[in-house]
C-alpha cells in the first residue's frame, strides 16, 4: 500500500494507527494532530450525510443517525470532491444495518432523499412543446416507432412502504399519525424548473415511465404499463408528463427531433 493510500485508510478508520513518517512544522505531536484532523474529516462527512438525509435523521433521532453515519463513513470514503453525491450507497448500507431494522422503511426513505439530491443536480434539458407531441401522435406512421425521452432528473422509486407519505409528513404536508407506513407506494422524483418535486405514482404510470427510460417505444411502454395495471390510461400518463414538462425529445424511426420552441 502506498503512503497516500495508507494515509487515506487511516484517515477514516480510528482502528488504523497514525501513518508513519508524519512530521509537524512546529514540533507538536503528529499523532495527536492527525487524530484531530481525522475527527474533523469524519464529522464533516457525517454532517454532509445529515444534510442529504434529514428525514432519515428525524425518524431515528440525531444521536442514532450520527452513530450510524459514522459507521458508514469509516467504510465508505468519498470518491468525488462533489459532496452532494456523497451518500449514494447510504440507503443500501441502512438496509443492511441491523440496529436500523426496527424502522423497516428507513432505507427506502433514504433512497427517496438521495433521489431528490440527484434530481437537483441533474442536467438541465428543455422540454418539448405540447404541439410537437400532438403532431407526432396524430401521424400513424410515426406512432408505430415513436419513442419519448424523459428529463434526466426523473427517478421512479418502488417501495413496499409508504415512503412518499412518510416524507411528506416530515415536510408538514401530512400528519404522521395518519400515515400507515406499511402501504406500498411508488415515488416520482424530478426537478421542475428550480424545484425538486416528489409525487406518488400509480403502478401503471411508474411502469410506463420506467419503460420509456429504458428506450422502449411509446406503444410498447403503454402495453407494459397496461399489463401491470389494468387501470393505466395512456392519455392521462402523457398529460402528467407534459404538465410537469418531463418529455425532452421525440424520436421517430431514425430521426431525432429536438424540442420545439
Amino acid at each position: 500500500m502506498s503512503t497516500q493510500s495508507a494515509f487515506a485508510a487511516a484517515l477514516l478508520n480510528p482502528d488504523q494507527p497514525c501513518p508513519g513518517g508524519l512530521t509537524s512544522w512546529n514540533g507538536s505531536d503528529p499523532e495527536l494532530r492527525f487524530a484531530v484532523y481525522r475527527n474533523n474529516v469524519t464529522v464533516s462527512l457525517i454532517d454532509a450525510l445529515a444534510d442529504t438525509f434529514p428525514v432519515v435523521q428525524a425518524l431515528v433521532g440525531e444521536a442514532f443517525f450520527r452513530a450510524m453515519a459514522r459507521v458508514f463513513v469509516q467504510a465508505n470514503p468519498p470518491h468525488s470532491r462533489l459532496m452532494a453525491y456523497y451518500g449514494n450507497g447510504f440507503a443500501n448500507f441502512v438496509a443492511s444495518f441491523p440496529p436500523a431494522a426496527p424502522v423497516p422503511y428507513l432505507a427506502d426513505v433514504a433512497r427517496l432523499e438521495m433521489a431528490r439530491v440527484l434530481a437537483y443536480h441533474a442536467a438541465d434539458v428543455a422540454p418539448i412543446q405540447t404541439e410537437a407531441l400532438q403532431a407526432a401522435l396524430a401521424d400513424p406512421e410515426q406512432l408505430l416507432s415513436l419513442r419519448l425521452l424523459v428529463h434526466p432528473s426523473v427517478q421512479v422509486i418502488d417501495s413496499p412502504f409508504a415512503v412518499v407519505s412518510v416524507w411528506a409528513a416530515h415536510q408538514g404536508a401530512l400528519c404522521m399519525t395518519s400515515v400507515d407506513p406499511d402501504l406500498a407506494q411508488v415515488a416520482l422524483v424530478f426537478r421542475h424548473q428550480l424545484d425538486v418535486e416528489t409525487h406518488e405514482l400509480s403502478a401503471g404510470d411508474a411502469q410506463f415511465i420506467r419503460a420509456l427510460q429504458t428506450g422502449q417505444s411509446l406503444l410498447d411502454a403503454a402495453g407494459a404499463a397496461g399489463s401491470s395495471d389494468p387501470e393505466f390510461d395512456l392519455s392521462q400518463a402523457l398529460a402528467l408528463l407534459l404538465r410537469w414538462q418531463l418529455i425532452t425529445h421525440i424520436i421517430t424511426g431514425e430521426s431525432h427531433h429536438e424540442h420545439t420552441h
